[in-house]
């Protein structure tokens, strides 16, 4: 080890030597933290803890498949590992769920990563505050020279990323680029740090639609294991971050928990029943999941993508659609091109494409201003996905909302 390598390492475990000594409880809100009067967490959590998905045997399985309208416990079923010896025909019964309520449709929109600070040590991300990364923010005008690059290929839906930082992305900064993308999309997404309701209501006076937060994992024990640092250490705030973007006015709110870092039928049957329990007391909101893996990330050769695999992954996707067959299922670039098509076939309404993680890309010929989040696994354009979709018999749709 050379002596810099040295140095940085000593003072890793400095920084997490203090961090150790002063870091917050993870479930005890910030001052500057709202709290809802709400009991979706707790409702989320005991039924969670409550799930043994070792007692469901085949003939429960059987049962969720053949029920027109599935219950929680149907839910439960179908994530069970006695589901997996009766994947095939879980599929057929999602895909005909999914033909049923969305045709043959499948919707397209690209993500932007507008920044990459962040203030979250979270041990899994790419963008954690102490991964030596370069880092980058775009401007106005930056912003604006990645949304038109966009949309000249006919995508009419963006989703907007930052990492984790108040301080650097601030909430008035994303409702600017909320308003530049509103010039060129008619539907805008958004994937920021958690805010309070009030600061939703602003975002989506701005022009965002929907918001989109990963819990990561539900095992609140797990989560303080790897979130060492910065708000999103804070459980709570962060599992009712949907509800508030709903009470501040946005039209849809997407789940996910991140597949591998703990047990993920736990963790899919806990996103199912938050997103359900939403749906119940919101009845007018729109809801979607994503079903992300773990995706090595720079400087960190030990996440591992393969702790769920191909046949978990479908079981999981295929769960959502027969429990909640309305519900938008996307299916990112984390996964293949081969696994996408195959999802999108099946049960998933939404893909992406286009796709770069880092910071300023999308330009022609311009060069990547900061780093990767993660690696992705299919990195096909607009164009190659679109055709795609036309070849396994699917139809490609740029845009599902339109404002009168």
């Amino acid at each position: 080890m050379n002596q810099d390598h040295l140095n940085e390492s000593i003072l890793s475990e400095e920084i997490l030597e203090d961090q150790k000594k002063n870091r917050i409880d993870h479930m005890t809100y910030l001052p500057d933290m709202e709290v809802l009067e709400s009991d979706v967490m707790d409702r989320v959590i005991a039924a969670m803890e409550a799930y043994d998905y070792n007692r469901y045997t085949e003939a429960d399985v059987r049962r969720a498949i053949a029920k027109d309208n599935r219950s929680v416990e149907d839910f439960a079923a179908l994530l069970s590992p006695a589901a997996l010896p009766l994947l095939e025909e879980i599929a057929q019964a999602a895909q005909k769920e999914t033909r049923k309520h969305f045709g043959n449709s499948v919707y397209m929109f690209t993500p932007i990563y507008i920044a990459n600070y962040c203030e979250n040590y979270c041990i899994y991300c790419g963008f954690n505050c102490h991964n030596k990364i370069n880092r980058a923010q775009l401007n106005a005008e930056e912003i604006e020279q990645e949304m038109q690059a966009i949309a000249k290929t006919g995508l009419q839906e963006v989703l907007i990323l930052t990492g984790e930082s108040r301080t650097k992305s601030t909430v008035e900064y994303i409702g600017e680029a909320c308003k530049i993308a509103r010039k060129y999309f008619k539907v805008i997404g958004l994937e920021i740090y958690p805010v309070n309701s009030d600061e939703y209501a602003y975002l989506h006076q701005c022009g965002a639609d929907y918001v989109t937060v990963f819990q990561e994992t539900y095992h609140s024990d797990k989560y303080e294991t790897l979130h060492l640092a910065g708000h999103k250490r804070i459980f709570p705030y962060r599992l009712n971050a949907q509800e508030r973007a709903l009470k501040g006015g946005m039209r849809g709110v997407g789940f996910a928990a991140l597949l591998g870092l703990d047990d993920f039928r736990k963790d899919a049957f806990a996103t199912g029943y938050h997103a359900y329990l939403l749906q119940r007391k919101y009845p007018h909101a729109e809801i979607a999941f994503s079903c992300p893996r773990l995706r090595p990330i720079i400087n960190n050769d030990r996440i591992n993508p393969m702790d769920v695999h191909e046949p978990q992954l479908l079981q999981v996707v295929c769960a959502y659609r027969l429990f909640m067959p309305f519900a938008s299922i996307t299916v990112s670039t984390r996964e293949c091109d081969r696994v996408r098509d195959n999802l999108v076939g099946i049960a998933a309404t939404k893909i992406s494409a286009g796709v770069s993680t880092g910071i300023g890309e999308h330009v022609e010929n311009s060069e990547k201003k900061g780093d990767d989040q993660f690696e992705i696994s299919d990195g096909r354009t607009v164009e190659e996905v679109y055709d795609a979709l036309l070849q396994n018999g699917l139809q490609p749709v740029m845009n599902d909302y339109i404002y009168v």
